[in-house]
């Protein structure tokens, strides 16, 4: 019997397609502005989580905190007990590279880490975390239209917010690596041990290069062209 720590709800009360934002009030503002009649399925320690419909699609937005850690509970959760087919995130970024802006919209290929998380899995080498193609097919497909500032590439996933190695981001930047993030390695990881569906996409909200920073407002609510385009995922 599964055991839950996070997220208390009845079997079928989650879509089968869920954005994933770190901020349980981003959570609750898509729920509000974007879903149809949505229904509020989980609360526990505040991490909201949400079930209603977009286009007459039934989709859930569940909140997960922030670091590889707590992404890893909820994400394992949704597709252990509840049985979430497609999980998409919906995060911020910090950007490494020049030709991607403050608002432009990074999809994570996929995620490098310098997280110890794998070796839950006991694996015998260095594993490398991936989106699935089917999702990000879709985020291709679905931009021809909406022609969004969307960048996919290589990110990595830190364990560790305020580094204090100076300029320590470079190395990553020198390898190509377009942006940082806390969540989408573990993500991916949870995703290919159960063989399901996972894509992380991220707005750029710091940028290394030009010391640009969203404030706190626009990070939880003015980062809609994301979530749409993450709806429109979830629906096709």
């Amino acid at each position: 019997m599964s055991l839950h720590i996070a997220i208390n709800s009845e079997k079928g009360a989650i879509a089968e397609s869920v954005l994933l934002p770190g901020d349980p009030l981003r959570a609750k503002y898509i729920a509000e502005n974007f879903l149809e009649e949505p229904v509020l399925y989980n609360d526990v320690r505040s991490m909201y989580g949400y079930t209603g419909r977009y286009k007459g699609v039934p989709v859930s937005v569940q909140g997960t905190g922030m670091g590889m850690p707590s992404m890893g509970i909820y994400s394992w959760e949704l597709m252990e007990s509840f049985g979430v087919q497609n999980l998409i995130r919906v995060g911020t970024a910090g950007s490494f590279s020049e030709k991607i802006h403050i608002k432009d919209i990074v999809v994570g290929i996929a995620a490098c880490t310098d997280s110890n998380y794998q070796h839950t899995f006991g694996l015998p080498g260095t594993f490398s975390p991936c989106a699935s193609w089917d999702l990000l097919s879709k985020i291709y497909d679905i931009n021809k239209d909406m022609n969004l500032p969307v960048y996919p590439g290589n990110i990595v996933s830190c364990d560790v917010f305020y580094e204090q190695i100076p300029d320590w981001w470079k190395k990553w930047a020198s390898m190509d690596v377009l942006a940082v993030e806390m969540e989408a390695a573990a993500l991916y990881m949870n995703a290919a041990y159960f063989k399901r569906n996972a894509v992380a996409m991220m707005t750029i909200s710091d940028h290394f290069i030009t010391g640009e920073r969203s404030t706190p407002e626009e990070r939880q609510n003015s980062f809609t062209d994301m979530m749409k385009l993450a709806l429109e995922v979830a629906v096709k």
